[in-house]
C-alpha cells in the first residue's frame, strides 16, 4: 500500500466494497470529495438525497479481506499508484483496486490479449499456443482469462510472459482443472483479480473480467469464437477503448469460426501470422487500423468539476429503459458534471443501473 496512508488505503477498499459502488461511482466520489475517508462519510447524505437510507461496508469485513489477501500471498494495487498499468487506467471503467500475485512489471510491458472458444478445435488450440509463444518471444506479454480452450493454450504458450485475469477472488482457482496453471502463472507470470478474496465467479463477473483483459492490451486477438461468445464481448470492449481488434479467419463450415469471420466483416483486422500481430501492435500510438469500434461518448467533464457541481434534476427524464448519459445532458440542459452527480446520488441509493456503452436506467 505504498504511497497511501494506511487509513486512506483501508477507506478506499471499504468504499469500493460498499453497496451500489462501482468503478464509475467510486471515481466520481473521489473526484468530488478528494479522498475515500471523506467520501465514506458523505455516503449516507448522498443516498438520502437519492431517496434511500444507507449503510457502508462494515470495517471488520474489510479487516478480514485484507487478512485473506495477505494469506493468499497477494497485494493490493490502487488506480493512482505509479505501477498501475497505464493502458488499463485509460478505460472508462478502470478497476480502482486490484489484487495481484507475481511479476507486476509484466503489465507495464507491451501487451496483447488473446481470447477464444472454450470448446476450441484441436487446430485452434495449437494455433493459439504457437501464436502466444511467438509473441512472447517478440517481447509481448500475452493476456488472457484462464478459461478452458484458447485462453489456457495462450497462457501455456507464453509462459512466463503472461497475465491471467480471473473472475473470482485471487485465492479461488477457476476453472478447477486450471488450478495448476493458475498457480504457475502466479509464480512465474502475473495473476490479477478484481473481486475480493473468497469470491466464487458468477456470470456478471466475466464481462467485468473481460474489460480488464481488453484494457491491459494494445490489441485483442480472437483466435476462434462462436457468435455471441464472451470472446466477442472482449473484442467489442477493446474496440470501445480504441484498441486494435484482430481475428484469425476460419472455415464458414465450422460454427466456431463464425465469430471471427463476423468480426473481420465488421472491421477487425484479419491476421494470419504472429508477425501480422506484432507489426500492428509495435509502437501502437492509439490509432488502430481496425474500424471495429463504437464512437466514444461526448460530454466529458474534469473530475475537479464535480467538487463544485450541484446535482441536475433528472426525475422526469429517467425510466427503466436505458438511455445514454449524453442524451440526459442534452435534454436536461445541465452540465455533464451536474448530470453525473445526480446519477451518482441515485446509484448510491440503489435506484440506478449502469449499462454498457455509457447508458443508464432506473432500477426495475
Amino acid at each position: 500500500m505504498s504511497g497511501l496512508s494506511q487509513a486512506e488505503a483501508f477507506a478506499r477498499i471499504r468504499l469500493l466494497r460498499s453497496p451500489n459502488i462501482g468503478p464509475v461511482s467510486y471515481a466520481m466520489l473521489l473526484g468530488r470529495f478528494g479522498d475515500a475517508c471523506a467520501a465514506l462519510a458523505a455516503l449516507p447524505d448522498l443516498s438520502r438525497r437519492g431517496g434511500r437510507s444507507y449503510k457502508a461496508a462494515a470495517a471488520d469485513k474489510i479487516e478480514r479481506e485484507i487478512d485473506a489477501v495477505r494469506k493468499a500471498g497477494a497485494k493490493y494495487l490502487f488506480h493512482d499508484q505509479p505501477d498501475y498499468p497505464a493502458l488499463l487506467g485509460e478505460i472508462a471503467s478502470a478497476p480502482p483496486i486490484l489484487t495481484w500475485r507475481g511479476d507486476l512489471a509484466l503489465a507495464s510491458q507491451p501487451c496483447v490479449a488473446m481470447v477464444g472458444a472454450r470448446n476450441a478445435s484441436a487446430a485452434a488450440v495449437k494455433l493459439a499456443r504457437d501464436f502466444a509463444n511467438a509473441l512472447a518471444a517478440e517481447g509481448f506479454t500475452v493476456v488472457s482469462g484462464l478459461a478452458r480452450g484458447i485462453d489456457g493454450a495462450a497462457h501455456q504458450g507464453a509462459l512466463p510472459r503472461t497475465i491471467g485475469v480471473i473472475a473470482s477472488g485471487i485465492d479461488i482457482a477457476y476453472p478447477p482443472q486450471h488450478s495448476d496453471l493458475q498457480e504457475r502463472i502466479a509464480a512465474e507470470g502475473l495473476l490479477i483479480a478484481e473481486q475480493p478474496p473468497g469470491t466464487e465467479p458468477r456470470g456478471s463477473h466475466f464481462p467485468s473480467r473481460n474489460r480488464i483483459i481488453a484494457g491491459l492490451a494494445a490489441g485483442t486477438l480472437v483466435v476462434e469464437a462462436a457468435p455471441k461468445s464472451g470472446s466477442l464481448i472482449t473484442a467489442r470492449l477493446a474496440g470501445e477503448a480504441g484498441r486494435e481488434v484482430m481475428a484469425i479467419p476460419g472455415s464458414p463450415l465450422d460454427a466456431r469460426s463464425h465469430g471471427c469471420n463476423t468480426l473481420i466483416r465488421d472491421g477487425a483486422v484479419l491476421v494470419n501470422t504472429p508477425e501480422d500481430v506484432a507489426e500492428l501492435l509495435s509502437g501502437f500510438d492509439g490509432n488502430p487500423r481496425s474500424t471495429f469500434r463504437e464512437p466514444a461518448a461526448g460530454f466529458d467533464y474534469a473530475s475537479d468539476e464535480l467538487a463544485d457541481a450541484e446535482p441536475a434534476e433528472l426525475a422526469d427524464l429517467l425510466t427503466t429503459a436505458p438511455v445514454a448519459v449524453d442524451e440526459l445532458v442534452r435534454q436536461s440542459g445541465e452540465g455533464a458534471a451536474a448530470v453525473q452527480l445526480a446519477l451518482l446520488e441515485l446509484e448510491i441509493a440503489g435506484r440506478l443501473v449502469r449499462h454498457a456503452g455509457g447508458r443508464v436506467s432506473l432500477a426495475a
